[in-house]
């Protein structure tokens, strides 16, 4: 098993003189009187893995789905690469700027959910080069070996002319990979991508997302496997009740985390 835990964070030449990847300040998100993030802060540097880990309904999702605008924050700043995608008003709900600048902000990111989210009247290959061809307006004939070429490398190439319904759940899960890998993000989100499949299946999924890992893809992985995150993450944030209780390197959460909430989280997960 790969462990990528020592590998180093690609850092732009002059000591980080390139923005984060993303930075947010203290974003808040509420459902109703429900306050599901409550100031919550996180940078991602280039090259950089985060894992997010925590209870169900602590937020973490819910952090994702701001990061890609799929749903709107109250309060808080987001920033993508360095460009403003939502901006802090004091005392006031944050602003966004148009739609479609707000596209082409969201365009560097790529997400991955739990729930595979393929087109089932589409063949798997169909599923992969849909959205270059509708969103990017990259030709068919050019967008087909890159399709084909990121299939092969998710394994599934084989299975290029299937339809989501004749595959497995962790072959629908590598193939929606491939599909969020097709638009070419700088930062892919994974939204806890192995909690629909069976366990046998989970691998062949964490598999494909180790590569991505060493391959030094950006990636923040919302997710329930610990061994995922001590082994291919540099980076560990723990949160609970819409808030981070902790943010320590991997390799140190995972041996002694400070907080008596991550303590005991860890005691039930491990």
């Amino acid at each position: 098993m790969t462990n990528t835990m020592n590998k180093p964070v690609a850092v732009a030449a002059g000591q980080g003189a390139r923005p984060a990847m993303i930075a947010a300040r203290d974003i808040v998100k509420a459902f109703g009187g429900n306050r599901v993030l409550d100031h919550v802060s996180l940078t991602l540097q280039q090259g950089e893995v985060v894992a997010v880990i925590g209870p169900s309904g602590s937020g973490k999702s819910t952090l994702l789905r701001c990061l890609i605008h799929l749903e709107t924050i109250d309060q808080g700043s987001i920033e993508i690469e360095g460009e403003t995608l939502a901006k802090a008003v004091p005392g006031g709900q944050s602003q966004y700027p148009g739609e479609a600048e707000i596209r082409r902000i969201c365009g560097k990111m790529s997400m991955v959910f739990q729930s595979f989210n393929l087109f089932p009247h589409m063949t798997v290959l169909q599923n992969i080069i849909e959205a270059p061809i509708t969103v990017k307006k990259i030709p068919r004939d050019a967008i087909i070996p890159k399709a084909e070429e990121l299939l092969r490398k998710v394994g599934l190439l084989n299975k290029r002319d299937n339809y989501p319904n004749r595959l497995s759940g962790g072959q629908k899960q590598r193939v929606a990979i491939a599909r969020a890998l097709a638009m070419e993000p700088g930062i892919m989100l994974f939204d806890e991508p192995t909690s629909a499949l069976d366990p046998e299946l989970t691998g062949e999924v964490l598999r494909t997302m180790r590569q991505l890992a060493d391959e030094h893809m950006t990636m923040i992985v919302v997710t329930h496997e610990m061994g995922f995150a001590r082994e291919a993450a540099h980076r560990v944030i723990f949160m609970d009740e819409g808030r981070i209780i902790e943010e320590a390197p991997a390799q140190a959460f995972f041996q002694s985390p400070v907080h008596e909430r991550s303590r005991s989280f860890l005691g039930q997960m491990l």
